[in-house]
């Protein structure tokens, strides 16, 4: 296939290519702490508000941040040298960066040639994870009771039985949705234009609510579409993530994706750092509470990592948005994760007050694949 030609506007912050001259351009746009947007098939700029955060709220987020100290740890050099050497933790993997938080101080930390601290990378699910805790922060504030029925307009006819499926269920996976079977994936949200509202709550009911297990990035979508309805308020819903928890936190370089109707994609669609997801899980080691504030409810921690309901056959089983380590992975009891494709990790293990940040760009595919509960576990000997 011949290589398209690309319009690049530096100054209207979008992208835009043709396949043919006769067919509209695809359109991508870019709006600040939100990231790129695809336009619709057939859209133009002039056709489309994007949503933006706007002034009030972006005079919100802070200049300066406090950095995370440092006591490295050179005991744990050999251990970070063989996290990077492609063979180790799984033949072909790619590590990008390496970032360990011991008592609240990074004992370890590398990245890859043109890598640094402050570049974002894809997080892939580990989105999700992200997605759990601004519900949690929506919970802490009284905007979204996570035990009542998700607020999707969609289902609320009479007789229909997705209306009973609860914002837990979306985040523990277990909605009974035929979300994310062939053919039926998101796939057209991420990179086709098409947003959350016009496809994730079509999904019909394949089990009773609550009753399977089946990992579908549709269930984190409905969860965040169910709080923007509940929240009535779109300009509230798309700062809430922000002002409620990345820019308290410190998440300076972290950026939610949008659809072009203002849903949050947090299922995939998010970049960050290591520093800013080693932030996230500082604040699960806290029990929620930042700088004195409390952020999420209280053992809100326990209720993502805990593996109630229907679970997957594996080594780690699901919480709600959060992975959590079974005896077979052999970690200390209460380890959890957020996971993501491509070998994007945040393992929170409260026992020792460490995180184990591994970011990736792993090939596709069983054989490329790195082994972080290998890793985690060698990390936690030599903590030790």
């Amino acid at each position: 296939m011949d290589e398209l030609d690309a319009r690049i506007s530096n100054e209207g912050k979008y992208v835009a290519v043709e396949y043919d001259r006769n067919m509209p351009p695809r359109i991508a746009a870019w709006r600040e702490y939100l990231g790129c947007t695809q336009l619709p098939i057939g859209a133009t700029l002039g056709m489309v508000s994007l949503p933006t955060l706007p002034a009030d709220v972006l005079a919100q987020a802070p200049q300066t941040v406090e950095p995370l100290p440092e006591t490295i740890d050179t005991s744990l050099a050999p251990l970070i040298e063989r996290a990077f050497d492609g063979r180790t933790y799984g033949n072909g993997n790619k590590t990008t960066g390496i970032l360990i938080v011991r008592d609240g101080r990074i004992v370890g930390e590398r990245y890859a040639h043109g890598i640094d601290a402050q570049t974002p990378q894809r997080t892939w699910s580990v989105a999700k994870s992200i997605a759990g805790s601004v519900l949690g922060v929506a919970a802490e504030r009284g905007l979204i009771n996570l035990m009542d029925p998700a607020a999707v307009p969609e289902w609320q006819e009479r007789g229909d039985p997705r209306g009973q499926i609860t914002t837990e269920q979306l985040m523990r996976m277990a909605s009974g949705l035929t979300s994310d079977f062939p053919g039926n994936r998101t796939d057209a949200i991420y990179v086709g234009g098409t947003a959350v509202a016009d496809s994730a709550p079509g999904q019909s009911l394949l089990h009773e609510p609550g009753s399977t297990f089946r990992y579908a990035n549709n269930d984190t979508l409905l969860a965040l579409y169910g709080l923007r309805n509940t929240m009535d308020d779109d300009a509230g819903y798309r700062a809430l993530p922000f002002t409620g928890l990345l820019w308290k936190l410190g998440m300076m370089h972290t950026y939610l994706e949008t659809d072009w109707r203002g849903d949050f994609v947090m299922s995939s669609q998010v970049w960050t750092t290591a520093r800013d997801l080693a932030r996230l899980g500082l604040l699960y080691l806290a029990d929620g509470v930042w700088d004195g504030e409390r952020l999420l409810p209280e053992n809100y921690g326990r209720f993502v990592s805990a593996p109630t309901g229907p679970q997957p056959d594996r080594e780690w089983g699901y919480g709600a948005t959060f992975w959590t380590a079974t005896e077979q992975a052999g970690l200390p009891q209460g380890t959890f994760s957020a996971m993501g494709n491509r070998g994007q990790y945040l393992v929170i293990v409260p026992e020792q007050n460490l995180l184990v940040i591994r970011r990736g760009f792993d090939p596709v595919g069983e054989d490329g694949g790195f082994d972080i509960t290998a890793f985690a576990r060698d990390v936690v000997a030599t903590a030790d």
